[in-house]
């Protein structure tokens, strides 16, 4: 399945990759949604690039998604079929607007958990994305989770590999940015399964293809 934030407009960032339209509108319902959500998953998958955000930030972090995100086994897809180190330079605008939004609530970080080996143990899918998937939906265990980023995702909607769309629709239009369904050749069809609907505004939507 694929958890994903979007605009109204169907962007999952901003044209530089920007996020901090969806954190300013998030609330407690919208977070206990997402956090349910983690928790439900067996693996979590995502390309390098994002990856390389996550391991930066979750080891650290307090927030309420912090203990899913840390424990639950990862997939990085690394064409270079190794870890790619983290510095300074390689973090994406939706890793520092999340740091600088927490700092604005005055959401503090803690020690380096002990979780973090499941991110330096993180399995590597460097293969075909088709085989690597099918590979893991063979396994037994709890749902795949796939998070992102963009052009990872647009892989998965390309070759239809994603069994459920969990879609945290907020209000806002953004106009220009990163797409999620720009890789269709044809329309895709989805049941609504799921709605939940905010006092923030934002919904959670759960579809499945048809």
């Amino acid at each position: 399945m694929l958890k994903m934030s979007v605009s109204i407009d169907g962007f999952v960032g901003g044209p530089n990759g920007e996020t901090d339209w969806l954190l300013n509108t998030m609330d407690d319902g919208v977070v206990a949604w997402i956090e349910d959500t983690l928790w439900q998953a067996g693996v979590h998958i995502m390309g390098s690039r994002t990856f390389m955000d996550m391991v930066a930030y979750w080891p650290t972090s307090a927030e309420p998604y912090a203990a899913p995100m840390n424990e639950i086994p990862k997939v990085v897809f690394s064409k270079k079929g190794s870890h790619e180190s983290w510095d300074s330079r390689t973090t994406t605008r939706a890793l520092k607007d999340a740091a600088r939004l927490n700092r604005e609530k005055g959401v503090k970080e803690t020690e380096v958990t002990k979780y973090m080996s499941t991110w330096t143990d993180a399995e590597i899918a460097s293969g075909d994305i088709v085989d690597e998937i099918n590979r893991l939906k063979q396994q037994d265990g709890k749902p795949i989770l796939a998070h992102g980023g963009a052009s990872f995702v647009r892989s998965l909607v390309k070759h239809n590999l994603i069994d459920e769309y969990r879609l945290v629709i907020h209000p806002v239009a953004l106009g220009t940015g990163l797409p999620l369904f720009s890789t269709l050749e044809n329309p895709l069809k989805l049941r609504l399964i799921n709605s939940v609907s905010f006092g923030c505004g934002t919904m959670a939507n759960t579809y499945q293809p048809f």
